[in-house]
């Protein structure tokens, strides 16, 4: 492909510039440690083998393409040649032989996803097409591209298909409760796996600035000239550390119905680790090669998951990540410093026999446009 950019119906053909490939790379170059621990929970999760093979028996591939196919505009030569061009440059640059068929489904909401059981399927909306400029949709299919090198396809279409479908359906070998474990799981993993996917798309898009627009453009809109990366990112670190205890507790009842990470704490997790050795080490052309999977380490890669967690809980500002550090450092006078933590939640810290006070918050974790089909991204 040239690297001449040209001008083609207001678009941009891509590459524009010169970016580095990565032949042979291993998902493991990108994966977030905490989305490969995720996924090994889930795996275990009693239950989850049989809904995977029900599912997968009664959802045949066939049936999400012709969906797609039929209802949506496939990306090509024709149709929306700049994303068609991205697509190939995406999959050129992460090494992905099989360039995965992808559509455009008109929708005005913002959202992007890799689905499918054999093959992954990309579906992009006219609300993110018509919301970021070109780097910014370079970054978004890199994270597409991304999800479909290291299999996230298959556990996100379950994922779909429980929380939109299954759940409704009585022949499920299963009771509520188990689905409802089932799909938590599949949720916790999937926030992780977002992680992942960013840092696909940085190394597709190889423009941190681009990727941070984009995320601010998801959370605020195609306003750019009111917002400011510094300051969205400062709203990560007040997140992070703000409150107390029932702040901790909400942040986590908040969290538990999404599939994706809050979209300030995606932006700030990529940040760091564009900063890290790591990110510098692939840009360098050092990395894990698709050739050496067979010889990874289990038991390395549950090491590296550990270190991760526990290197999260020691630098962590937020109040409940601190009172588990200083439980595990035997901290004296627990029971005054959870009542301090809580606040007037608990009644005080002087003991008081009054029952909770409930604050106004509300912990349901429901907001406007929160449902898996609207995911963002």
């Amino acid at each position: 492909m040239s690297d001449d950019g040209h001008q083609k119906d207001g678009h941009e053909h891509v590459p524009s510039r010169q970016r580095r490939r990565f032949p042979g790379i291993s998902s493991r170059a990108y994966e977030h440690p905490a989305d490969r621990s995720a996924l090994v929970a889930l795996r275990k999760l009693s239950g989850f083998d049989t809904v995977f093979k029900a599912l997968s028996g009664l959802l045949p591939e066939r049936s999400l393409r012709l969906l797609f196919l039929s209802d949506s505009v496939r990306v090509s030569d024709r149709q929306f040649s700049h994303l068609n061009d991205m697509l190939r440059d995406a999959c050129y640059i992460l090494d992905l032989e099989k360039v995965p068929p992808m559509y455009v489904n008109q929708d005005p909401q913002p959202n992007a996803m890799c689905i499918g059981l054999d093959e992954p399927i990309i579906v992009v909306t006219t609300g993110l097409v018509e919301l970021l400029d070109e780097e910014e949709m370079r970054a978004v299919v890199g994270h597409e591209v991304g999800h479909a090198l290291s299999g996230h396809a298959v556990y996100r279409t379950i994922l779909l298909f429980l929380t939109n479908l299954a759940l409704r359906v009585a022949w499920i070998p299963l009771g509520g409760v188990a689905v409802m474990a089932i799909v938590t799981a599949l949720r916790e993993w999937f926030r992780k796996s977002e992680l992942s996917a960013d840092r696909a798309g940085l190394l597709v898009g190889q423009d941190l600035q681009a990727s941070m627009r984009g995320l601010m453009k998801l959370a605020g809109g195609n306003h750019l000239h009111e917002m400011n990366v510094d300051a969205f990112l400062e709203q990560a670190e007040e997140y992070e550390a703000g409150g107390d205890l029932r702040d901790s507790v909400l942040k986590i009842l908040n969290t538990l119905p999404r599939t994706h990470p809050f979209t300030t704490v995606r932006a700030a997790e990529l940040k760091k680790w564009a900063a890290s050795r790591d990110h510098q080490r692939i840009m360098d052309g050092h990395y894990p090669r698709r050739d050496e999977d067979t010889d990874t380490s289990v038991t390395d890669s549950f090491r590296e998951s550990a270190a991760h967690y526990a290197g999260h809980v020691r630098s962590s500002k937020d109040p409940l990540m601190k009172l588990v550090t200083d439980i595990a450092g035997g901290a004296g006078d627990l029971g005054s410093r959870v009542r301090r933590g809580f606040g007037g939640f608990t009644g005080g810290a002087g003991g008081s026999s009054d029952g909770p006070k409930p604050g106004p918050a509300n912990g349901s974790g429901d907001e406007p446009g929160d449902a898996p089909s609207r995911d963002r991204d």
